[in-house]
């Protein structure tokens, strides 16, 4: 689930008819979506045992937040709370490297090693440059779909604003999209492993 920060403008209007759900409809808005990538860094570690398997392993860590802007209007009853805008953040924030601890630091067999687990942070980054254009309309979709909520009173702003991030969140097309995003993952970085034979390791221990 994503983070949500949470800002609110106010329009306020007449209405002389009784409010209900049905009224915020009227009051719905086309959102702005914005998206960036995080700022990432990578740390390299060796634990303490024997790694089994593999020399070497990279761990990322994906995050996807959202900063909405919430549209308030006061109508007859209450409110309605619309999705004004979406400020999402979606990429890598962090890359853990594991290198086996039987690999001394700054020796051959050590950097080839790193050099390989790069190619995986590499293809992790271009997985989010690809899909930019896809985020982009998933998150527009989702965010479209979002219709405006009816609240009788300023102490459920927050509880209205949660909903709104929740419905935007479970939207199918956000959902799909980051589904392949995680499939695309592991396509590429089985591809690395595949075209990697380990001749550059196999010549440190020559």
């Amino acid at each position: 689930m994503g983070v949500l920060k949470k800002i609110l403008t106010f329009l306020i209007v007449g209405v002389s008819v009784p409010a209900m759900a049905d009224d915020c409809v009227a009051y719905k808005l086309t959102p702005k979506i914005t998206i960036d990538n995080p700022s990432w860094v990578k740390e390299v570690v060796q634990p303490l045992e024997p790694m089994d398997l593999w020399h070497g392993n990279v761990v990322a860590t994906m995050v996807d937040n959202y900063d909405i802007v919430a549209d308030v209007t006061s109508i007859e009853d209450g409110f309605c709370i619309g999705l004004k805008s979406v400020h999402a953040t979606i990429g890598y924030s962090d890359f853990s490297v594991r290198i086996d601890i039987r690999h001394t630091p700054n020796t051959c067999s050590y950097d080839a090693i790193l050099a390989h687990e790069d190619q995986h942070i590499r293809q992790y980054l271009s997985v989010i440059d690809d899909f930019k254009e896809d985020l982009h309309k998933s998150v527009f979709v989702a965010a479209d779909s979002v219709m405006p909520i009816f609240v009788p009173d300023m102490e459920l702003f927050d509880a209205a604003i949660d909903e709104l991030n929740k419905e935007l969140q479970a939207h199918p097309d956000l959902i799909l999209v980051k589904q392949k995003i995680k499939a695309e993952e592991e396509i590429r970085n089985k591809r690395v492993d595949l075209m990697d034979t380990g001749a550059g390791l196999k010549k440190c221990f020559e």
